[in-house]
């Protein structure tokens, strides 16, 4: 498949978490910014918890803009290697609460 890419749109979170819910692999939207997006389910960024996740969980950070994600996701994939690190593109500011598939 190439280099998979760090980063997802609302659009490939959606379409991406779909697929990989269907192979079984969990896929959460982390809230690094302690604001979570309405109409989205998020969990609360704690290394502790997330840890605990099954290994090749799918793991996509956000914060207001995709921004500091987006510098930090080398960070996140050392922190969890066995895990899917990517960044939401756009942050919560691109969020749009209608939008779905």
């Amino acid at each position: 498949m190439g280099m998979k890419k760090q980063e997802w749109s609302q659009e490939e979170y959606l379409q991406n978490k779909k697929a990989y819910e269907a192979q079984g692999i969990q896929t959460l939207l982390i809230d690094t910014v302690n604001a979570p997006i309405e109409g989205a389910e998020t969990v609360l960024y704690n290394p502790y918890e997330l840890q605990a996740y099954p290994e090749g969980s799918v793991f996509v950070f956000y914060c207001d803009t995709g921004k500091s994600t987006m510098e930090r996701l080398k960070e996140y994939q050392q922190r969890f290697p066995d895990k899917l690190c990517i960044s939401l593109r756009g942050g919560r500011g691109y969020w749009r609460r209608a939008y779905t598939l």
